[in-house]
């Protein structure tokens, strides 16, 4: 029995998942049966994929043991770029490339100034938030410009087949899940992720190369929030300059309450999705319960200091079972 319950507090994604599962069924008795309605499921996983991708992208930075704050302004900057180009006459796969590559060479400044200067990335990429976000609203003209008629939607953003409940951003969230799930848990890159995180000197004396480890968690970063953000823009059919605002926060959030650790060395991509999933539930539950839409970022707040505070108490209890089974 120990050795489950340590098991259990080992993994605080789990406990996500079973406030999740808690708050689901709150919510649906609350809304009268609303919440899991087809037609709600079907609005909720629309919106998913965008957030648990920034969220994805934000965990696994954390894990590195760094922040990106610069993520909701990437999110808009990339679709606003690739706009402007296919307005240029920049075909729609070019674009794509060279918005992603924006993305990368946000990141890699990103990393580059913190870990070349030694300043907190906390600082850097709020440095970064601001230029991302002016940029955006400079080549825009403060305007968003109109999308062509004949970009391929269907591949992003269209519903996957007649009466679905899900879009195809979902199935590229789901692959891309998947990748980066193996590659932190599968890989020696995602070892050496976790052990930069967990503790760099110690990291740095094995032979680990730390710097380009930040560095490419950094660029990757970026780009899952840049290409979640272009599919916002093709399933609204607008890049509009304000999108993201405030998103950087709610992915922070997301990888906390899915258990990421803020130390850095402990999270999963499963943890980022729970977190995410948590946070839609709770904006979505609040509607359909009639409750005032003002006191969502005050749940998130609440459960935010919950999480943190959990997750420590269950590392704590961990560590204890360990003491006392080797007594």
């Amino acid at each position: 029995m120990k050795r489950f319950l340590k098991i259990y507090l080992d993994k605080p994604e789990l406990a996500g998942l079973a406030l999740l599962i808690i708050l689901i069924v709150v919510f649906q008795i609350k809304s009268n049966g609303i919440l899991l309605s087809v037609e709600n499921i079907r609005g909720v996983m629309g919106l998913l994929p965008e957030m648990a991708l920034v969220a994805i992208g934000v965990t696994i930075l954390m894990i590195c043991g760094e922040f990106d704050l610069s993520v909701g302004s990437v999110f808009a900057l990339m679709p606003m770029s690739i706009a402007v180009m296919l307005n240029g006459g920049v075909p729609f796969p070019v674009a794509l490339l060279l918005g992603l590559a924006l993305c990368a060479m946000i990141g890699l400044i990103n990393g580059y100034i913190t870990l070349q200067f030694a300043i907190p990335s906390f600082i850097t990429t709020l440095g970064m938030l601001f230029i991302a976000r002016s940029l955006t609203i400079v080549i825009s003209g403060g305007f968003p410009p109109l999308l062509p008629d004949n970009l391929p939607t269907w591949l992003f953003t269209d519903y996957i087949w007649q009466g679905s409940i899900l879009r195809m951003s979902f199935v590229w969230f789901v692959v891309i899940a998947v990748l980066a799930g193996a590659f932190l848990s599968l890989t020696n890159f995602g070892n050496w992720i976790r052990a930069t995180g967990g503790f760099n000197e110690a990291a740095a004396s094995m032979g680990i190369p730390v710097k380009r480890v930040k560095i490419i968690c950094f660029m990757l970063c970026s780009m899952l929030a840049g290409f979640a953000g272009l599919l916002q823009v093709l399933r609204l059919g607008s890049p509009l300059p304000s999108i993201g605002e405030g998103l950087e926060l709610q992915a922070v959030a997301a990888a906390v309450i899915g258990g990421t650790a803020l130390a850095g060395g402990i999270g999963t991509v499963f943890g980022a999705i729970i977190g995410t999933l948590l946070i839609r539930t709770i904006d979505n539950g609040l509607v359909l319960s009639r409750v005032d839409a003002n006191w969502f970022k005050f749940a998130i707040g609440l459960l935010t200091m919950f999480a943190v505070i959990a997750n420590a108490w269950m590392a704590k209890m961990s560590r204890k079972i360990k003491v006392e089974a080797h007594k």
